[in-house]
């Protein structure tokens, strides 16, 4: 993808490699990563046995928040696509013992179908 849709907020598909020198170290032994995304400087990682929310913060991105979703946590999920006006979409996801969902948007060009599709394969077992 340019430049250019990183800066609009388009979501890019990252591949092991990418992710290994990204984030490498925040995973636990036997944690494989099943698909990541990057939008600008926010990740979503879907390992096998949980999801990680990546939200990098500062002027240069040193500081980062990581929330760590564990799939036997979520009670549900829902992701909305784009319009023709409306050109984000958006990712809830509700946890255990909390009334408030996991909120984050998604830029317009997110391949939200796999993301949808990667939380029921492992949500829904």
């Amino acid at each position: 993808m340019s430049i250019m849709h990183r800066l609009m907020g388009n979501a890019v598909q990252l591949n092991e490699d990418q992710i290994v020198d990204e984030v490498g170290d925040i995973f636990a032994d036997h944690e494989d990563v099943q698909m990541a995304f990057k939008l600008v400087r926010d990740m979503y990682v879907f390992s096998n046995i949980r999801l990680i929310l990546i939200d990098k913060q500062g002027i240069r991105g040193k500081k980062a928040q990581y929330l760590s979703i564990p799939y036997k946590a979520i009670t549900s999920f829902s992701v909305e696509t784009s319009g023709t006006f409306d050109m984000d979409s958006e990712l809830k996801i509700w946890i255990s013992g909390q009334d408030i969902p996991v909120s984050r948007t998604l830029k317009k060009g997110t391949d939200v179908l796999a993301i949808q599709a990667m939380l029921a394969s492992f949500v829904c077992k």
